[in-house]
């Protein structure tokens, strides 16, 4: 593929526009997007000090939720401040290098908590299906080894998108992003070269690690479904299927926001871009923030020790 002569040869430094189209309201949404970090970091750390604290919350099924915590704080942080010092302070500019990390953080957390809603709907299928078996199956060393290869398949899958970047795109059209975060596509749109590997590359990804991950997560339910369905009793059904409301939830609106950011970037050419940008960095917030409401609201044991807080603070 030839080369324009007005390119840019390897740029130091990008420039995140934002959200182009709605820069006369990028302040207020700003705000909004500061409120639901603020609100998704206070309950996630929330979450974290009462499954720590908490000796009877050191069960498999907490401590992926856990994970999952801190991997939505990790998530909303390398997103967030950048963003909003783009919306409220113009600092869109970001040294090349900062980007390519923020791009690869962003896709390997998002692969990690793809990880861990799997080993939350096994966890799950292993109580309902065979709670005789459950602490013998769901071992202490069980849940380091899922989580180290969560967090290591993540990683692995997500790095080849940066060394791409690097080795085979040295000319660019633009230094301009139109986005206010590094994606993955934005960033591989900029170059004046052939981008079809790192296309097909992020195609790959995105289902090897989500179409792998639902129909594993689905498969589980189905099975968890007939086994909770065939219980003798309506009581011991509604007590099994209440034990998996919080993670069905959190399951359908991590996947389904996300397959409709994914596929209205891809293929929504005729949705204005600044509501892809703008549903894309929501997206970015949303599990983050609704996570720990979801579990907070609908997990029993979770409920009562905030309450307990709480209540032992308005008695002191």
């Amino acid at each position: 593929m030839s080369i324009s002569n007005v390119t840019i040869f390897m740029p130091s430094v990008l420039t995140l526009i934002g959200i182009p189209g709605l820069e006369s309201v990028q302040c207020w949404i700003g705000i909004t997007f500061c409120a639901m970090y603020l609100i998704a970091m206070i309950g996630n750390f929330l979450l974290l000090i009462i499954i720590i604290s908490e000796r009877s919350l050191h069960q498999p099924i907490y401590i992926f939720l856990g994970m999952l915590g801190v991997t939505d704080i990790a998530l909303s942080t390398s997103i967030v401040p950048k963003m909003l010092g783009i919306f409220w302070f113009h600092l869109t500019e970001i040294y090349f290098d900062s980007c390519l990390l923020q791009m690869w953080l962003i896709h390997t957390l998002q692969c990690t908590e793809s990880g861990i809603l799997l080993a939350m709907a096994l966890d799950r299928y292993v109580a309902i299906c065979y709670p005789l078996r459950h602490a013998a199956i769901f071992s202490h060393h069980l849940v380091t080894q899922i989580a180290a290869m969560v967090t290591l398949r993540a990683a692995i899958l997500a790095t080849p998108c940066l060394v791409l970047i690097k080795l085979r795109l040295q000319f660019y059209h633009t230094t301009l992003i139109s986005h206010s975060y590094c994606e993955h596509m934005a960033v591989v749109k900029l170059a004046a070269e052939n981008i079809r590997v790192n296309k097909i590359y992020g195609l790959f990804v995105a289902f090897t690690v989500a179409g792998l991950d639902i129909v594993l997560i689905t498969l589980s339910y189905i099975q968890i479904f007939i086994t909770v369905f065939r219980l003798p009793q309506k009581e011991a059904r509604l007590k099994a299927f209440n034990t998996c409301v919080a993670h069905i939830c959190v399951f359908l609106q991590f996947y389904f926001l996300g397959f409709f950011s994914f596929f209205a970037h891809r293929f929504g050419s005729h949705v204005p871009p600044y509501l892809h940008i703008l549903f894309s960095s929501t997206y970015m917030l949303v599990p983050p923030f609704l996570n720990p409401l979801v579990y907070g609201a609908k997990t029993k044991q979770i409920r009562v020790h905030i309450v307990k807080i709480f209540c032992s603070k308005t008695l002191l």
